[in-house]
């Protein structure tokens, strides 16, 4: 007897199928693929649009977007939230449609989240090429613009057969639950191939779970971590994202309570401990706190949990100046966890503590070690409290004040998204991390534009959170479009929109070095020809009013609070608008970041910053 099929087409199977995997850790269940984003072309809307209407809301919910990155961000934002245990499809048209989802998919695969990207692809059958908005390749007839996702994504495949979806899409399922592997996932769909009619087998539509693996770490390695940690006299943690993603901030709470060891966080990783932890030390790197730049430079173990260490975690291979440092690295992907030459535990980051906390049962640093770095911690959030500190409440607000007005109005489990331009580095700074989720930094792309979508995605996960995202005048004109989707939707995301006139961040960076803030103003040009003239007229609290924002505008500290409370109590998508005091109140950089500077120039600026580089880059060190 044959086995029961049903007959679908190629798009509808698939629908069908997402709508029945799960994931599962620790005994709770998600839908793995809670929702598809989209936007319709000729490329998708008789496939995946004709089955995603057929399918209905209960089967697979449906999220109409305005931009095809915006899109992929929004459902990151989603699955960060949720620790990769859900994550979003998004489908798009051939063409510039399925191009703009490579940011996203960058975004996403840098940053270690799931998302599932299905865009539509030329015909298979090659009846009507060269049809509308395809490429021609002229040696390579399989090649489309969706072989751009190729490099970004954790795995690709275009469908061509009907067939063809069944082990492709299961190979997308395991790659988009395993912690190790995760990432963007491509299944590019021929438009001819979405609409054809296949006898599917039964089974294919059965509930899937796949299950999150929590690896323990082996016998050896944390044997040879123990001892690495017993005779360390100046450990350190260095905290990454991958903390949050295993959920082992009690793990890692504990295992700091009983041996002292203190706690540096990269960006991502940043709220493993709660701000006023006595072990917390806030960021580390080129963003990071004096006390822990100070530690980085003299500990003799560092101990990595789930972090990338990038140029800005490590100030470019300058920060670790112990002579004798080594590193233990405690990840779930080995590719990681053997960074700077280190001793490694590959395995989950809940486990790999809790392993290592028996190990350890009763060691513990010096008490010298420990009130050193609790004093610096000290003198740290003094540093704090100057830079949010507003003795004029009349007074225009500085960009750090405005952070210190939001610290003071949200609460526990606000979440504060940030991704780009100069608030990433005061945040990192200065942020109070009051629980695990409520700092999002999205610093593995540092992508203008992402802040908003993201915001949406966070509060479709998490229903009945405040959200705020804190934009600057250039993150927001690269990207405000789905503000309209968040008013559609009726998404109390709340917007902290800094207008500074121009791109802040890489204004200072270029004038340090040798770039004199070239081509990084908001300004009319002057006589010479040069974007120094008069700011420019443009009113982004009005924009965002005209895509259907409540606007709060905020022109002293004393009005700012007023408006983030406001903001706060209110139930509808609300914007703060504050133009800011140019002054500079954030802390200096505690440590380096290498950005090459002209070697040979003519211009004073240059000629001095090479200097500096020349001065700077002698300390870096290759950790072998």
């Amino acid at each position: 007897m044959s086995a029961p099929t049903r007959r679908l087409t190629t798009a509808q199977a698939l629908v069908r199928f997402l709508s029945a995997q799960y994931t599962e850790r620790d005994g709770v269940r998600r839908r793995l693929i809670a929702g598809t984003w989209g936007i319709f072309g000729h490329g998708n809307v008789a496939g995946v649009g004709q089955a995603l209407l057929e399918a209905g809301e209960e089967v697979m919910p449906f999220h109409q977007g305005r931009n095809e990155q915006s899109m992929v961000h929004a459902a990151v934002g989603y699955a960060r939230q949720l620790n990769r245990l859900s994550a979003q499809a998004v489908t798009t048209s051939i063409g510039p449609g399925a191009t703009n989802l490579v940011t996203g998919a960058a975004l996403a695969t840098i940053n270690r989240l799931p998302v599932l990207l299905l865009p539509g692809d030329y015909f298979a059958s090659h009846a009507p090429d060269p049809l509308l908005q395809q490429l021609e390749h002229p040696v390579e007839a399989d090649v489309s613009v969706n072989d751009t996702l190729r490099p970004v994504s954790r795995y690709f495949d275009r469908i061509t057969r009907p067939e063809a979806l069944i082990p492709s899409a299961l190979q997308a399922m395991r790659v988009l639950a395993d912690p190790a592997e995760t990432g963007a996932v491509t299944l590019a769909l021929p438009q001819d191939v979405q609409a054809e009619a296949y006898d599917w087998p039964e089974e294919f539509f059965a509930e899937r779970v796949w299950y999150v693996r929590r690896p323990a770490p082996d016998p050896v390695e944390l044997t040879a971590a123990v001892e690495a940690i017993r005779s360390a006299e100046r450990p350190l943690i260095v905290a990454g994202g991958g903390v949050h993603h295993s959920e082992a901030e009690a793990a890692l709470k504990a295992f700091v309570e009983a041996t002292g060891i203190p706690v540096a966080s990269t960006q991502a990783g940043k709220g493993s401990l709660r701000h006023d932890h006595p072990a917390d030390l806030g960021g580390i790197g080129h963003t990071g706190t004096a006390v822990s730049d100070e530690l980085a430079r003299t500990a003799d173990l560092v101990i990595g949990v789930g972090t990338r260490y990038t140029d800005f975690t490590t100030a470019s291979g300058t920060l670790f100046q112990n002579p004798g440092v080594r590193f233990l690295n405690l990840n779930i992907t080995g590719f990681d966890a053997h960074k700077l030459a280190a001793r490694t535990l590959v395995c989950d980051a809940r486990s790999g503590l809790e392993k290592l906390a028996e190990g350890l049962a009763g060691h513990r640093v010096s008490e010298a070690y420990e009130a050193g770095y609790r004093a610096g911690k000290e003198r740290w959030e003094e540093v704090v409290e100057a830079a949010y500190r507003a003795d004029d409440e009349n007074a225009v607000p500085t960009q750090t004040q405005v952070l210190g007005a939001l610290d003071a109005a949200v609460g526990d489990e606000d979440v504060v998204i940030n991704a780009a331009g100069s608030l990433p580095g005061d945040l990192h700074k200065l942020w109070r991390s009051r629980s695990p989720r409520q700092y999002h930094l999205e610093y593995g792309y540092s992508c203008m534009g992402y802040e908003i979508p993201a915001g949406i995605g966070v509060q479709q996960a998490a229903p009945g959170t405040p959200v705020w995202a804190l934009v600057g005048d250039g993150t927001y004109l690269m990207m405000p479009t789905e503000i309209v989707t968040a008013v559609q939707e009726g998404l109390p995301v709340n917007i902290v929109l800094i207008q500074n006139h121009g791109y802040a961040s890489i204004g200072g960076l270029s004038e340090e070095t040798g770039g004199e803030r070239f081509g990084t103003a908001y300004r009319f040009r002057a006589a010479d020809g040069t974007f120094t003239g008069a700011a420019l007229p443009v009113d982004l609290a009005a924009n965002a009013a005209s895509l259907g924002m409540d606007v709060l505008r905020a022109k002293t500290m004393r009005e700012l609070r007023e408006a983030l409370a406001a903001a706060r109590a209110s139930d509808r998508p609300t914007c703060v608008y504050v133009e800011t005091d140019p002054a500079p109140t954030a802390p200096p950089a505690e440590a380096w970041w290498d950005v090459p500077v002209a070697e040979t120039a003519s211009r004073e600026a240059a000629v001095e910053a090479r200097e500096r580089y020349d001065r700077q880059v002698a300390d870096r060190r290759r950790h072998l």
